[in-house]
């Protein structure tokens, strides 16, 4: 509901294409600089801690926007509160997801051979939430107005915090003592990995068509296609929906063919239907081809996710978590700020471009991910 429903909420609210994607790049810039203190304080203090005080304080956040925006003669303008929110719910989201998947990892380690069956159930999990949240998020805005899809989030984030379970495990001594030096750790230890920087690198490209496609969707469905803000979030509903079915056929395939098959038809899907997107130009093609774009990036993530939690060392978890987390989001508030300059006329050229790039990108890190067997079998 965040990442998709604050974009629909500045729209809905100012009207403006240009402030949309500039709220979608507001909302990912300080994300990223949240990497740089989330895995270490996750390091330092255990999940639960730290999940359930970012859940508060969205909840809180998110509450004082709903009533600056109820009331009209606050004192703020709405199209301050709407463009403050993006920002602030973009951080506490994700350092709370830093906590979610620092514990996804120590599962998948106590899980040995079976790691990529935990983390596709996760990733299902994570699915069936983006199922609902942007569907919900237009929901709402289109039948209960701004005050009804804020409570509502700050209800989920509230009732987060209230059900995340106290993990069994202590929090770890702090492998570094400042947000920078964390990253720094991350780095070495990312370095030390080939494999798994190889397919953060290709998914660092494909990223670019991705947040391209997450950016620009409310201005092509809702100001071109002449849409709603549910038909909007469907979408993205439908897309989790075949997110969900590829994660389930990913993690049967990785039993019988391994890592890097799955990963190259994931990768040969996402790309084909991106770049057949620059040139639809009705909603239910739309609706199609992101189905299928986000199939391959959910077979894709299996893959990463397993090989995340295979290769990292328990001691680093967290701050080489949170760096590869950055530069796989480090192409989003890009994207947001190339929607907000290009005229909408334009979309279409610059999805193909990106689109060529993504598979230019993935062709390349599996290439060279298919010289290391070892760390690309099955490890069933």
């Amino acid at each position: 509901m965040t990442t998709y429903g604050i974009p629909l909420l500045v729209l809905a609210t100012t009207g403006s294409a240009t402030l949309t994607g500039l709220a979608f790049a507001l909302e990912w810039v300080p994300r990223l600089a949240a990497f740089t203190i989330a895995g270490t304080l996750v390091d330092r203090h255990g999940t639960t801690a730290v999940f359930r005080t970012a859940c508060v304080l969205r909840a809180a956040v998110v509450l004082a926007g709903a009533v600056l925006l109820a009331i009209p003669h606050a004192g703020v303008p709405p199209v301050v509160t709407v463009m403050t929110l993006a920002p602030v719910t973009g951080v506490l989201t994700e350092v709370s997801y830093v906590a979610v998947e620092t514990a996804g990892g120590e599962a998948s380690r106590a899980a040995g051979a079976q790691a990529h069956r935990v983390q596709a159930v996760l990733l299902g999990i994570d699915q069936t939430a983006m199922l609902a949240g942007p569907l919900v998020s237009g929901l709402l805005l289109q039948h209960g107005g701004t005050t009804a899809m804020l409570s509502i989030l700050a209800a989920f984030s509230l009732l987060a915090a209230a059900l995340n379970p106290r993990q069994s495990t202590e929090p770890r001594s702090a492998t570094s003592r400042s947000g920078a030096s964390g990253l720094l750790v991350g780095w070495a230890t990312l370095r030390s990995l080939p494999a798994l920087a190889w397919l953060v690198g290709g998914l660092v490209v494909s990223n670019i068509a991705i947040g391209l496609l997450q950016a620009a969707m409310p201005v092509i469905v809702v100001n071109r296609l002449g849409h709603s803000s549910a038909e909007a979030g469907l979408i993205w509903s439908a897309a989790a929906i075949a997110s969900l079915l590829a994660i389930t056929v990913a993690r049967r395939a990785i039993d019988r063919w391994g890592l890097w098959p799955v990963g190259a038809v994931s990768a040969a899907l996402a790309a084909t239907a991106t770049l057949a997107l620059s040139q639809a130009d009705t909603y239910r093609t739309y609706l199609l081809l992101i189905a299928v774009v986000m199939a391959g990036e959910g077979g894709l993530t299996v893959v990463l996710r397993t090989l995340r939690s295979h290769l990292i060392p328990p001691h680093v978890f967290g701050s080489t978590l949170a760096l590869t987390i950055l530069l796989l989001l480090a192409p989003f508030p890009a994207a947001g700020l190339l929607v907000a300059v290009v005229p909408p006329a334009q979309l279409g050229h610059l999805l193909a471009a990106a689109a060529l790039l993504q598979a230019l990108g993935l062709a390349i890190a599996l290439t060279r991910l298919r010289a290391l067997p070892a760390a690309l079998s099955s490890p069933a």
